[in-house]
């Protein structure tokens, strides 16, 4: 699998060398139509719908996941995909108080819990009441009664107390991968999101476990249904101007969500080896574009669900190294503090 890795990387590295010393800078190259507002969409040097950039989700870490419900578990705002003007203004002064505390702590040159949460680099928040569009209700779907049993097994170090082995911790905890679906939604920081062309490819890389995702849109056929990989395999094809990419191909051992997106399904939710998952980017305008992904495993979901937002353009934003490696020191730390904590209380018993 490393070999195979390899060679991937070399070639979209000599197909992007090649496609760099033959295009324009992005959105110079030549376009479609434009729409109503005169924007016309870009495209690259061979003829691909631009959608290079740097896209950081940063500012959708005030839309909740799921939407929240009241005292009697009904969604607050029903069906509602957007908040008021009275809504977004309180949800937008949230996101200004969180950077206000981020930009005192570099005033005063003391990093403290502010720095816990990423800067917005000023931006506007989102005007959603969830990521979840589908159901309707904006809330998670039940789980089926083996997507449960395969819940109860799971473990990490977000809702753990007792820590034996390597496997007490998931494959965020161990700095394997967030995974898929949760590496396209917000964190508290790592929020990086850019997108590079090659002829052939589109790579979105991820600041978050600095990972890569290799699509081809060269029309090949899909991997062997044998091979299981962390991410899935991607295939993408342009449908006009929107990526469309389905992935497949999953090892079934990384969470369909986790507590780290805000306003998740409280604990982890499984994935299993059949799960698909098919995303839509589509640029809306220079600084826009609308992500979508449909997300389906019977296994596990009463039935499937559907999250949207825009990516906000931002060339600005720098990635800032993910220092971490797999079977880190706090692992073992863990697993050492929580056998010393258990054998003291078995001396008291």
């Amino acid at each position: 699998m490393s070999e195979r890795i390899a060679r991937l990387t070399i070639m979209v590295a000599a197909a992007a060398i090649a496609g760099c010393s033959q295009s324009t800078p992005s959105g110079s190259a030549d376009t479609q139509s434009a729409d109503a507002s005169g924007w016309k969409q870009p495209r690259t040097a061979w003829g691909d719908p631009d959608l290079q950039g740097m896209w950081p989700i940063i500012n959708l870490i005030s839309t909740p996941f799921q939407r929240p419900v009241d005292q009697q578990g009904n969604p607050i705002y029903g069906d509602r995909e957007e908040l008021t003007d009275e809504e977004y203004a309180a949800t937008q002064q949230r996101l200004q108080a969180r950077d206000e505390r981020y930009q005192e702590e570099i005033k005063s040159n003391k990093m403290g819990m502010g720095h816990w949460a990423e800067a917005s680099h000023g931006g506007d928040a989102a005007r959603l009441t969830s990521l979840l569009v589908e159901p309707k209700n904006g809330r998670f779907p039940e789980l089926t009664d083996h997507g449960k049993d395969l819940a109860a097994k799971m473990r990490s170090s977000w809702s753990g107390t007792v820590f034996e082995k390597p496997t007490d911790f998931d494959t965020w905890d161990r700095c394997i991968t967030r995974g898929l679906p949760p590496s396209m939604f917000p964190f508290n920081y790592n929020n990086g999101i850019e997108i590079i062309q090659a002829p052939g490819y589109v790579v979105v890389r991820l600041e978050m476990i600095h990972e890569a995702r290799v699509i081809p849109v060269d029309g090949r056929g899909p991997l062997d249904p044998a091979i299981k990989q962390w991410m899935g395999e991607s295939r993408g094809h342009f449908e006009g101007n929107t990526l469309v990419v389905e992935t497949t191909n999953f090892n079934g051992l990384t969470g369909m969500t986790n507590v780290g997106i805000p306003g998740s399904p409280r604990g982890d939710t499984p994935t299993t080896v059949n799960m698909k998952i098919t995303e839509r980017f589509t640029r809306t305008d220079a600084d826009t574009i609308q992500y979508e992904m449909y997300v389906d495993d019977p296994e596990v979901l009463t039935q499937p669900w559907k999250a949207r937002y825009p990516m906000q353009r931002d060339d600005s934003y720098q990635f800032f190294e993910y220092a971490c490696n797999e079977d880190n020191t706090a692992i073992r730390n863990y697993i050492v503090t929580s056998r010393y904590e258990r054998a003291q209380a078995a001396k008291k018993q």
